[in-house]
């Protein structure tokens, strides 16, 4: 397995490959094939993930900056330089986002009848009603904070809206000092609808800074206004969790958690109407410089129009409704232990719905010979049937356990209440191993049965998450197989219990036989090549970034191996470098649904491997986290597997992108009729009326 790494200038920066692909999910927006309403929400999705990116990858660079700006990453970038780069292209990034807004999107909903109206386009009726829903709605639960030595500048909480004020005159005291800061609680909407006969429009939108803009001279009696700019302050929101230190990892995230809405500031984002003396009054406040402040044409919280295409019902700009279809043997057989003892039963979400998942556990629950549940738990939301049927189980005395990991970045909060509501129902709760988080997906059922017990076990490459299961694509594997059920369970006891690591019939496992099994299988195919057979790898992620599977893959290459990579966000390999990766395509789809299944492809002279996992590539999946990967044995399975999995997204050419060697996308050709791989799923998979 020796292997030299690859050379700097092979590579490509993590952070600037997170970048393009929001360019990519921008592109979406952009795209006027995608229905409007469809692009608003684009919108609103690269905002969340610019939200993320700032408060987590952002955040880390410029702690490493202050500490070591010269340190090189393994593609030759300083952190100095990264940095640089990185706010670069999120400034354009953003500059093209609100162009979109402004120039595209919000002039074609007009188009539509659907409105967003500006306080100098209201007419007398409608700053009536606006003036009154303040007085009513806005202004009682409003704090405006004068700027004096005895009010310094407030808190102000991660991403929250914010209003600074400019004033002039003396309040009731005598206090002149010209600034102000109101806050609007996070419990506002950030869109306010008006009644249909007013708004003049079949739909129409106010935004509440809007109103606050209009209003604010409400709250502060006497004074005049002088200017009113909306602002917002993205901070660090990596929690900082000492594995030495910690004595019990819930009460220090309890702890820990409430400072991520403080967390040091990382970014600004003003209205375009800030003028410059308060812009940098601000930065001062937050400790920035003016490189990373966002100066926006529009609100500064895009992400929270997210809720204006579910407001409007208009099916003529939304994606086509769809029926998610069942597995035929679900659907012959309603005991789903009857059906899994039948054959591996193969789901396919979102196409395929995640109820039998659901079922599997709601079933285990009631079944008098069910004996215990075993479960990780990863995300599964605030509202969650499935968390509810454990804690069922686990009532009636089953012998239930939940590996749940409290380190889900901003899931934290959901996990540790389903974990504190287990444990008060009796459940075992286990928090994982310190040091490694558990994102592996697995259920477990022991059941009695007449010729003893007997598991049954679900494996996915997705969370136990009911919403995200109707976004995401997933497979999942419902299985009895005896010797990966017994590898399941031997995880379970691994996780829960001390003891070495073993060897698993079937299962391949982080931190101990994953990688080393994939480096293996890459080199197995590179060795056929050198021997002039055919080889060929198709692999399908989120993310790859992994040094020694990229040495592996351009090894590979250079043997002759034929290699797709459908890898969806950041890849830092390069394709098409002459003489390193001539053999290498890597293509990107974006689409309605967030591709998100992890599928492994090994031709293998012809036995066709097929392995799908919960682990991506990337160092952390393979080296700081508990995850499996696990073999498609049933050959009904590994063809739809390949015909789902694998064909459609190597076929389309209306929602692939393909990488260029300087790590750049660009649209394939398209070459005859357009095939949408997701369009096609659905078409195949969908259920009946």
């Amino acid at each position: 397995m020796s292997l030299t790494l690859p050379a700097p200038e092979h590579l490509i920066n993590r952070e600037l490959g997170i970048l393009e692909f929001n360019r990519r999910v921008l592109a979406q927006a952009e795209d006027r094939h995608t229905p409007l309403l469809e692009r608003l929400r684009f919108l609103c999705i690269f905002s969340s993930n610019m939200d993320e990116f700032f408060e987590i990858r952002v955040a880390g660079l410029k702690e490493q900056r202050l500490l070591n700006p010269g340190m090189k990453g393994p593609d030759g970038l300083s952190v100095r330089q990264t940095y640089e780069r990185v706010s670069q292209t999120a400034h354009a990034l953003v500059t093209r986002q609100y162009e979109l807004l402004n120039r595209s999107v919000l002039p074609a909903l007009a188009m539509e009848d659907i409105r967003f109206l500006r306080r100098t386009h209201w007419n007398a009726a409608q700053a009536e009603w606006i003036r009154d829903y303040f007085f009513r709605e806005l202004m009682p639960v409003l704090t405006p904070i004068g700027l004096d030595p005895a009010h310094p500048f407030p808190r102000v909480l991660n991403k929250s809206l914010n209003f600074a004020v400019e004033l002039s005159g003396k309040d009731a005291f005598g206090r002149n000092s010209g600034r102000a800061v109101v806050q609007a609680p996070r419990s506002l909407p950030r869109v306010i609808q008006l009644p249909a006969g007013l708004a003049g429009c079949e739909y129409g939108f106010v935004f509440l800074s809007s109103i606050l803009h209009a209003h604010v001279g409400e709250l502060f009696a006497g004074m005049e206004v002088e200017g009113c700019y909306q602002f917002r302050v993205t901070r660090n929101s990596d929690l900082f969790v000492d594995d030495e230190e910690n004595k019990n990892l819930r009460e220090q995230l309890q702890g820990e958690l409430p400072h991520r809405h403080f967390g040091d500031a990382v970014r600004l984002e003003v209205a375009d109407s800030c003028p410059p003396r308060m812009t940098a009054f601000l930065l001062g406040q937050f400790g920035l410089q003016p490189e990373e402040l966002y100066q926006v044409q529009g609100p500064v919280n895009l992400v929270r129009l997210m809720q204006v295409p579910e407001r409007v019902e208009r099916a003529d700009l939304k994606f086509p409704a769809f029926i998610q279809g069942t597995p035929a043997a679900l659907v012959r057989r309603p005991d789903i232990f009857q059906a899994i003892g039948k054959g591996d039963i193969l789901l396919h979400h979102p196409f395929q719905s995640f109820q039998p998942v659901i079922e599997f556990i709601r079933q285990a629950a009631e079944d008098p010979h069910v004996l215990a549940i075993r479960q990780t738990v990863y995300r599964t939301g605030t509202d969650s049937e499935l968390m509810r049927q454990l804690i069922k189980a686990a009532q009636r005395r089953k012998e239930v356990t939940v590996v749940v990991e409290l380190l889900a970045r901003f899931d934290e909060e959901a996990n540790i209440n389903w974990a504190q509501k287990l444990e008060e129902a009796g459940a075992h709760v286990v928090y994982g191993v310190v040091g490694y988080k558990t994102h592996a997906k697995m259920a477990l059922v022991v059941r009695r049965e007449a010729d003893g017990l007997k598991r049954y076990c679900h494996l996915g490459t997705g969370n136990y998450h009911a919403r995200t299961a109707r976004l995401y694509t997933d497979f999942g594997l419902l299985t009895c197989r005896r010797e990966l059920c017994q590898d399941v369970a031997d995880v379970f006891q691994q996780i829960t219990g001390l003891g070495g690591a073993g060897v698993h019939s079937h299962l391949l496992q982080s931190p101990f036989t994953l990688h080393t099994h994939m480096i293996r299988a890459i080199q197995r195919e590179t060795a056929r090549a050198k021997a002039g057979e055919k080889a060929i790898i198709v692999a399908k992620m989120n993310a790859l970034l992994e040094p020694r599977i990229i040495a592996a893959l351009y090894e590979a290459s250079q043997a002759g191996v034929r290699i797709e990579l459908i890898v969806r966000g950041v890849c830092a390999l390069r394709p098409g470098l002459p003489g390193v990766s001539d053999h290498i395509r890597v293509r990107s789809v974006i689409g309605r649904f967030l591709e998100h299944h992890r599928v492994f492809y090994f031709w293998n002279g012809g036995v066709e491997d097929v392995l799908l996992a919960s682990a991506d590539w990337m160092d952390r999946n393979f080296f700081r986290r508990i995850e499996v990967g696990f073999p498609v044995l049933d050959s009904r399975v590994k063809k739809r597997v390949i015909h789902e999995g694998i064909k459609p997204y190597l076929k389309d050419n209306v929602l692939a992108w393909e990488m260029q060697p300087d790590g750049s996308y660009r649209k394939p050709p398209r070459r005859g009729r357009g095939f949408n791989a997701q369009t096609h799923l659905l078409s195949l998979l969908r259920g009946k009326s």
